[in-house]
């Protein structure tokens, strides 16, 4: 009989240690990354294309572009740049002048510095939105994703994304160095939150 108890608690005791350790990799706030909130900076230099616009003090638009006459869109800080270096590659409304660029330079997280003369767009094939090498870690519902996605707009430099029938969720983010997919494989599983970042490096 004391056999039969002893075998009994340690049963019970491996089985209540258990329950306490086990950790679903797609529960949210499960592990150690923190949440981001900022925009990484580049430790080396990045190119990418997005809308120039502005006068004296233009700006990168590295997301959606409002379709209006002038354009339109949120933008960050650009030094370096020079209307005069890029003649008959844009068009001008008033005081609003933007064009469609390829630009390669340093990243801080806010600014983007030019290193190497701006290329019109036109000039330029971008290469297409890579897909998971690997299903998702953890399978979600087409609504499942969609509320993640719903989600997303709270991450710094987030600026679009969808949900694909493949079973994940493609995210565009102005810069990632890793540490934005990171968390979010954390939070989601590999593979379910795929991050295409606009900024690569050059």
């Amino acid at each position: 009989m004391r056999i039969a108890v002893t075998l009994a608690s340690m049963i019970l005791a491996v089985a209540g240690c258990g329950s306490a350790t086990v950790i679903d990799p797609g529960a949210s706030g499960s592990g150690s990354l923190g949440k981001p909130t900022a925009i990484p900076a580049a430790d080396g230099p990045v190119t990418g294309m997005g809308t120039v616009i502005g006068g004296d003090e233009p700006q990168l638009c590295l997301g959606a572009v409002a379709e209006s006459w002038p354009p339109q869109c949120s933008g960050f800080a650009l030094v370096g740049w020079d209307w005069a270096k890029v003649k008959g590659t844009f068009d001008t409304n008033g005081t609003i002048t933007w064009g469609s660029y390829v630009v390669t330079g340093t990243w801080d997280g806010t600014t983007f510095t030019l290193t190497e003369p701006a290329l019109s767009s036109a000039l330029y094939d971008p290469m297409q939105p890579p897909s998971p090498t690997a299903s998702p870690a953890v399978a979600h519902t087409q609504a499942q994703l969609a509320d993640i996605q719903g989600d997303l707009p709270e991450l710094p430099g987030y600026s679009s994304g969808w949900v694909d029938q493949a079973g994940f969720v493609h995210a565009d983010f102005v810069y990632d160095d890793g540490s934005i997919q990171a968390w979010l494989d954390q939070e989601y599983g590999e593979n379910v939150v795929v991050v295409v970042s606009a900024l690569t490096p050059a």
